[in-house]
C-alpha cells in the first residue's frame, strides 16, 4: 500500500457514524481543491445489473431482494442484512475487496496532490493503511437521528440497529488525526474544514 504513496500527494480519509454528515465535510474539502473517492458511490455501481459482484450478491441472496426492473433493491437488502450479523458479513465479504481494489486503483491514478477518501467503513474494511491522515465526523446522537430520518425515513429502531453494526464513534475519534463536529451549522463545520486545509496543504 506504501507504493502508493508520493511525497507531493497526501491522501486524507474521512469517515464517521451512519448519518454523521462525513459526505458534507468530503465535499466542502473538494470545494478547496480537493480530489473525492467516494467509497459509496463506488458500491452502488458495483450494484448495477450484469457485474460481476450483482451475480454473487444475488448467489448470496436470492433473486427476491430484485424490483421488477432486476435491479437490486438496496432498501430490501439493508433490511436483510442489519437484521442478521452473519449476513451483513457475508455481504461486506462479496463488496469490500472489490471496493478496496478500485479505490486503490484510483488513488494510484489521480492527478491531484490531495486525494480525500470518503468512506463510511473505512476503518471497518481496514483502509486505514491507505491513508496519511484520518478524518473522523462527529455530531450528537440526537441530530444524528433526526437528519438520518429526514433523508432516508429509517425508523429510530432501524437508524439504531445501522449504528451499531458499525464500530462506536469512540473508537473511531480515538484512532483520529482531525475530529470535526458537525453538530453546528454548516459554517461551523466549514470552518473546521478550512483549518485542516491550512494545516495539510496550502493552495
Amino acid at each position: 500500500m506504501s507504493g502508493h504513496r508520493d511525497n507531493k500527494r497526501r491522501i486524507l480519509g474521512v469517515t464517521g457514524s451512519f448519518g454523521s454528515g462525513k459526505t458534507s465535510v468530503a465535499g466542502m474539502f473538494q470545494s478547496l481543491g480537493a480530489r473525492i473517492i467516494d467509497a459509496d458511490r463506488i458500491a452502488h455501481e458495483l450494484f448495477r445489473p450484469k457485474t460481476k459482484i450483482y451475480k454473487k450478491i444475488i448467489e448470496a441472496f436470492g433473486r427476491g431482494i430484485l424490483k421488477g426492473n432486476k435491479t437490486i433493491d438496496r432498501n430490501k437488502l439493508a433490511h436483510i442484512v442489519f437484521e442478521n450479523k452473519n449476513l451483513l458479513k457475508r455481504l461486506n465479504r462479496i463488496l469490500h475487496p472489490e471496493i478496496i481494489r478500485i479505490i486503490e486503483q484510483r488513488i494510484r491514478t489521480s492527478k491531484s496532490k490531495i486525494v480525500v477518501l470518503d468512506a463510511p467503513l473505512l476503518i471497518e474494511a481496514g483502509l486505514r493503511g491507505l491513508v496519511d491522515k484520518l478524518i473522523v465526523v462527529k455530531i450528537t446522537r440526537k441530530k444524528q437521528i433526526k437528519r438520518i430520518q429526514e433523508k432516508v425515513g429509517l425508523s429510530k429502531n432501524g437508524i439504531l440497529k445501522r449504528i451499531k453494526s458499525q464500530i462506536p464513534l469512540q473508537v473511531k475519534i480515538r484512532l483520529a488525526d482531525f475530529v470535526i463536529d458537525n453538530s453546528g451549522t454548516k459554517g461551523e463545520t466549514k470552518r473546521q474544514v478550512e483549518k485542516i486545509r491550512r494545516l495539510l496543504w496550502k493552495n
